[in-house]
């Protein structure tokens, strides 16, 4: 694959043989997003898990202290009050069983999120082949099944974000902007570690965190020492 040369010159910033403390790994992030837009920070995290077995699955979220900087959109399926609770919070559209054929038939596809209330999920269940491979299923250990759809919409619009494990056992997941401070990325980086760790399953042997990278959107990736995880 060929790179540019823009690429070329931050990739000489970055020791590839070295893994890097993540205050360094982050300014190395920053110092390599040359892009002419504001490129997202993404963390890969390789795990030792084998996500064919439900017990070695990791799925949850975690509500970043500094957000993504990206604005998200979030479709409610709800009913009676909470509709119009949902409406309230802020849910950038909300409905029910009308919506159904938008999203099947039309392939309206405009929001980054869904949430449903519980006895909501019969009928989002039909939206299945649709939602389930593009990662938009509500799911309640996401906290997008819930009958708080109030503190559901606040988490999601302050910078919640789901982590899972993908086919090949690794985590993707954005910690904000190139954008952001230094700090920022850090806090971040922190919280969702935090939740990682806390959620290794306990049926694993072995090595639970096999390597974390650091990357924006368009430049290199930077290795994370995983030692002090």
């Amino acid at each position: 694959m060929k790179h540019g040369k823009k690429y070329s010159e931050a990739a000489k910033l970055v020791d590839r043989a070295t893994l890097y403390e993540p205050a360094e790994a982050i300014a190395l992030v920053k110092k390599t997003a040359v892009a002419k837009f504001d490129e997202t920070v993404e963390v890969h995290i390789r795990t030792g898990c084998d996500g064919r077995h439900a017990e070695q699955q990791i799925r949850g979220a975690v509500v970043l202290p500094n957000g993504t900087g990206k604005t998200v959109k979030v479709l409610v399926f709800a009913k009676g009050d909470k509709l119009t609770e949902a409406e309230a919070a802020g849910a950038d559209y909300v409905g029910g069983e009308e919506l159904i054929p938008k999203i099947q038939n039309d392939g309206w596809l405009d929001f980054d999120v869904v949430v449903a209330t519980p006895d909501m999920m019969g009928v989002v269940g039909r939206l299945g082949k649709v939602l389930g491979p593009k990662g938009l299923m509500p799911n309640p250990k996401a906290g997008t099944v819930t009958m708080d759809v109030t503190k559901a919409v606040a988490d999601i619009k302050a910078g919640k974000i789901e982590y899972r494990l993908d086919k090949t056992n690794i985590v993707h997941v954005p910690v904000g902007k190139a954008s952001f401070t230094e700090e920022a990325l850090q806090e971040n980086f922190n919280a969702l570690m935090d939740a990682i760790v806390k959620a290794k399953p306990s049926a694993l042997k072995g090595q639970y965190l096999k390597s974390i990278t650091l990357t924006s959107t368009m430049g290199p990736g930077v290795k994370v020492s995983v030692a002090k995880f």
